[in-house]
Formats: C-alpha cells, structure tokens, sequence
C-alpha cells in the first residue's frame, strides 16, 4: 500500500466511522489537549471521558489547576489509576503558569516538563498546534505494523516511526492522528487474538492490576484522602480491604512518600 493509498483508506475509514463527538476534540487548546492525553495513558476512553470534562469545568487553565490543592488533585483523579500522572501534571501546570502560562511549540522544551515523553510532546505538537511530527503509541503501532510490517518480527519503534513520519500530511496532522487513534482502536477489536503489536520490539503485556503493587498504591491513596492515619492503622486498613497480607507495605509506602504522593503528618501519613 502506497502514500496515496494509505491516505485515501485512513480518511475513507476515519469519515465514517471516526469519533467526531470526543469533547477534547472541540474548543482545543494545548491545556485541554495535555490534560486529556495524560488522562487516557493506559485507561479506557468510556472512563476518561466524564473525568475530563469535569476536570476542565473544574480547573480550566493551568492557572486554575495551579492554585488547586494536592489532595483535591488526586481526589478528582480516583478512577484513572497511575496516581502520579495527576501529581506530574499539577507540578506542571504550576511550572507553565510561572512563566507565560502556555505550552511551549519545541519537542525538546515541551520534554523538559514533567511528565512529558517523546509519545506525550508529539500528541501535543499535532494536536494542539496542527504541526507534521511522528509518533506511535499502541494503536498507532498496531496500524503500521498491520499494513506495512505484516510478515516481520521484533519490529522496532524506529523503523515504525520512519514509516509515520513519511506519511504525516503536512497540512492536517491533528486530523490525521484522529482518524489513526480511531483506525487503531477498532483495529484492536477486530485482531484482538492476532495482536500485531506482539511483532513490536518494545511489545511488553500489562501485568495484572488484582494483587499487584498498583492495586495497593491506589488503595493507599483512597484511604488517605478520606483521612489521615497512623502507618499501622493504614496497613490494616488496606489488607482488610484487600484481603491479604502485604509483606512489602513498606516499600511501597516509602514509593509513594518520594514520588510526595504521600506524607507523614506528625505521627500520621496524609495526603
């Protein structure tokens, strides 16, 4: 499948069966598209949606989410996982609201933030700022493996990444990446047991969340945003609620007090 082949197909798809109606798909800007891109890392689109637009009637600019407290942050984050998305992206927001409260148009600057990957700044620069630029994520990936590396193994994100760059439009990239986001996701409907991200170098499988220490840090972090408690108080408070013993409670406690996702408050951890 040639340039001019791919393109017709892609867009043929994207007017039919795209996702026109997503609310950060409307009034965008770099604030709205940061926000809605750290929320769906790894989280399903059905369970980001009422979450962002609460967010942005919440706390509509970086400024806003600026002078928003910490525990109002992460408690307005319950549900999304992955706490300290909600952490970088407060930090962030107070870091761009000290200097002229936008995001800046470079790659390298925008992945100087926190929180901000090479997938993340590319979102960014073609979603808010309509600008030419590469990257993958899993559906992006699946897509041009599909097409493109259909016999190969073990490909790299590098030779993917050649091969996106080469057929970014240079005057619609924002519409471009919509309609591969969507192209994408009902490609992973449609191959589910035939994944081709299996083909991909970096291809790791999710671990389960059930048991894992993810499931215990999210438990943490629920507990103590309803209140403060002692360090002894809380783990059984968290092995009741899981319904087993945690034998690295520690480490993971300690995790979330040097991410400052956790602090101790006299002789009380605390949000």
């Amino acid at each position: 499948m040639n340039r001019a082949e791919f393109h017709k197909f892609i867009w043929g798809w994207y007017k039919t069966h795209g996702r026109h109606d997503l609310p950060w798909r409307k009034k965008i800007t770099p604030y709205r598209i940061l926000v809605s891109e750290v929320m769906l890392q790894q989280t399903q689109v059905s369970r980001v949606i009422p979450k962002y637009q609460a967010w942005i009637k919440r706390w509509p600019t970086f400024r806003a989410l600026s002078q928003a407290e910490k525990r109002d942050v992460l408690a307005m984050w319950q549900g999304l996982g992955y706490n300290s998305r909600a952490l970088r992206l407060w930090q962030l927001a107070a870091l761009v609201s000290e200097h002229n409260g936008r995001l800046p148009k470079d790659r390298k600057a925008l992945e100087k933030l926190p929180g901000i990957g090479s997938y993340t700044s590319g979102a960014i620069l073609a979603f808010a700022y309509n600008e030419p630029v590469a990257f993958i994520d899993t559906n992006i990936r699946r897509i041009f493996l599909h097409h493109f590396f259909p016999e190969q193994e073990n490909v790299s994100d590098q030779v993917v990444l050649e091969k996106v760059l080469a057929m970014v439009p240079q005057e619609k990239s924002r519409e471009w990446y919509w309609a591969l986001m969507d192209y994408g996701a009902h490609l992973g409907v449609l191959l589910r047991a035939a994944n081709p991200n299996r083909r991909s170098k970096s291809y790791a499988k999710q671990s389960r969340f059930v048991g894992s220490d993810r499931e215990v840090r999210g438990a943490i972090l629920r507990t103590l945003l309803t209140q403060p408690k002692p360090k002894a108080q809380l783990q059984k408070s968290i092995e009741k609620e899981l319904g087993r013993e945690i034998k690295n409670f520690d480490e993971i406690l300690q995790s979330l007090i040097t991410e400052e996702l956790v602090r101790k408050q006299g002789k009380n951890l605390a949000i």
